[in-house]
């Protein structure tokens, strides 16, 4: 991952670095800022190649931007954009059709070879997630795909899909020696319920199912590690959550590594670690309760069956690395 802020510059240079370094440079957009602002100008933004796109986030204090068509000339991009809007709010204008605005909390797409001009709402400024997805990376090659001007998601029944799987990507989810396959997955799942929100992709083909299996299983799985407290947690419960069948709900973790009982004993058993090294005072009676196991007795018996030893001496372990050498 690449990480940069404006601190590793001059005040006095901030903005001007900014705007011709990283904004046009990078990203191959013109920023502009009244001079009489620019001494207090603050940006910084990751970059994070990852399963055949580039996941950005970026937070900036207010500032316009523009993709112009001398921008495009200059730095072409041939891509997808899907945003996840995260600050107060951002205007969108200067692309064919009408201007609108994206809430807090909501999504757009774009192909990047499009002009366009955005600012923020609040006075916060920018707080964002972009994916960029070259369009050679997406199986299919529909030619209205470079005509995505940009423009929010309006189904409902999108948005829960795309946070979990933006979350999965942001958050490191996908780790382990599958990690690669799994971004990989993410970032089609992403591209492809774009281009359902679009027309270009129909749900019910084999990119569309596959996109929305994605999504689903990433959000079954946000789902359980959220209720992880709840003694009841079953899959009539996620299924319900999710809108879907159970069969449906059991389908798509048959497909994964863990089935959804594996899948929910694992977070527990994770999660009481967590907490065992956050809270070394706390009673693992109280540990084993808050995260879900109907008794104790079951909990050292789940323990000890995936770690080989008992959760006290676990918790033995983890105090004597951190305690002071004599």
């Amino acid at each position: 991952m690449y990480r940069w802020c404006t601190d590793e510059v001059e005040p006095h240079d901030r903005f001007d670095y900014w705007r011709e370094v990283r904004s046009k440079g990078l990203f191959g957009v013109t920023a502009e800022l009244e001079r009489e602002r620019r001494a207090d100008f603050y940006g910084e933004f990751s970059l994070r190649q990852l399963g055949g796109g580039g996941l950005v986030e970026l937070k900036a204090s207010h500032y316009t931007v523009e993709r112009s068509t001398s921008d495009i000339a200059n730095a072409p991009g041939d891509s997808i954009c899907v945003y996840q809007q995260l600050g107060s709010g951002g205007w969108f204008g200067g692309m064919r059709g009408s201007d609108f605005a994206i809430a807090n909390g909501s999504f757009a797409t774009s192909h990047t070879d499009l002009p366009y001009r955005t600012t923020p709402l609040g006075a916060g400024g920018f707080h964002l997630r972009i994916l960029k997805i070259p369009v050679s990376a997406l199986p299919t090659q529909d030619k209205r795909v470079r005509e995505l001007t940009p423009r929010t998601f309006d189904d409902p029944t999108l948005a829960p899909l795309l946070g979990a799987c933006f979350a999965d990507l942001g958050e490191g989810a996908a780790g382990g020696n599958d990690g690669a396959a799994d971004a990989t997955s993410l970032v089609q799942a992403l591209g492809h319920l774009a281009l359902i929100e679009r027309g270009i992709v129909r749900p019910g083909s084999r990119l569309g199912q596959a996109a929305l299996r994605t999504a689903r299983l990433s959000q079954a799985r946000r789902l359980i590690a959220g209720h992880l407290q709840n003694p009841d947690l079953a899959p009539t419960m996620v299924a319900d959550l999710l809108a879907v069948s159970v069969r449906h709900l059991h389908m798509l973790f048959e497909a994964a590594e863990k089935s959804f009982s594996q899948t929910v004993t694992d977070e527990r058993l994770k999660q009481s670690r967590r907490l065992m090294r956050e809270a070394p005072e706390r009673l693992i009676a109280d540990i084993a309760t808050s995260c879900g196991f109907e008794s104790l007795a079951t909990y050292y018996r789940v323990f000890n069956a995936a770690y080989g030893m008992a959760p006290g001496d676990f918790r033995a372990q983890g105090a004597e690395r951190h305690s002071p050498l004599p």
